[in-house]
């Protein structure tokens, strides 16, 4: 299997588990068509992280999240095969956990947005 990258780079620790997002409906046409925005948004999930492994994440996205956009590895949308595909002009949302147990992060999640699909 292909591993999920960002600009370029496997990530230390992959995802346990990836998914497409539904996109929320904005409204209806005047012909009765539902209206979706143009972009989509991939959820990454770790069941559980390490504090320092939550630390790699979290400083990763510090460093890029935060200041323009990446280009992120991830399965491509539609296709009829498991197949990678390189989507630019993404943008990390801040990693976020769910609660701290026995000294790991459980719960860890990080979004992947404004990905166009062609």
């Amino acid at each position: 299997m292909t591993p999920y990258k960002i600009n370029g780079v496997e990530l230390t620790n992959q995802p346990t588990s990836g998914k497409w997002m539904e996109r929320k409906e904005l409204g209806i046409s005047g012909d009765g068509h539902f209206i979706y925005p143009a972009v989509r948004e991939y959820l990454f999930q770790w069941g559980i992280l390490s504090p320092s492994e939550f630390n790699e994440i979290y400083t990763y996205y510090m460093q890029v999240g935060t200041t323009g956009t990446v280009v992120v590895d991830l399965p491509q949308f539609g296709n009829n095969t498991y197949t990678f595909y390189s989507y630019s002009g993404c943008i990390l949302s801040e990693p976020s956990v769910g609660v701290y147990f026995d000294g790991y992060y459980t719960d860890v999640s990080m979004s992947v947005k404004n990905i166009r699909v062609a």
